[in-house]
């Protein structure tokens, strides 16, 4: 009578087997983003753990942000904190997560995005020493020739 139960048991276990490897074949993979910062800088750190909380493999360089700005085609005066780049694109400031999946999804012909300065109440300018203040800003659509539009306004 052992024997069943040893057959049951090691079907179970193939089955299981099978259907942990069919669910994580058809899991959709986190887009990877790989972000140049100061090393000191906590909202950046913060802006970090926004965009993993939002499904995000994120890659932080602790230098380098104003060389990957330049050499990612962000204009100066668009320049904030840090910089970054997810599939094809560059990142400036504290865009938000959900606009980033947003321009993945649409595939715009773009350099990307850019949330210029460091407005309060964006991501990773959002803390507890803000006390729940949020500024107006917006997230710009930055064209490949350096000029930009309003691509969603946070008021």
């Amino acid at each position: 009578m052992r024997e069943p139960f040893a057959l049951h048991r090691r079907t179970l276990l193939l089955f299981a087997l099978a259907t942990a490897a069919n669910a994580s074949f058809g899991a959709t993979p986190r887009p990877k983003v790989e972000v140049w910062k100061d090393p000191s800088c906590g909202c950046c750190k913060d802006w970090v753990d926004h965009l993993e909380k939002s499904g995000f493999d994120v890659m932080v360089n602790d230098s380098g942000n104003d060389q990957a700005r330049q050499r990612l085609g962000i204009p100066q005066r668009l320049g904030s904190c840090h910089t970054a780049s997810v599939g094809g694109y560059a990142l400036e400031g504290h865009v938000p997560a959900r606009e980033i999946k947003r321009l993945l999804a649409a595939k715009p012909k773009a350099l990307g995005l850019a949330v210029p300065g460091m407005p309060v109440g964006s991501p990773g300018m959002d803390g507890a020493i803000y006390k729940g203040r949020k500024d107006p800003f917006e997230v710009l659509l930055v064209a490949k020739d350096g000029t930009s539009t309003v691509y969603q306004s946070y008021r």
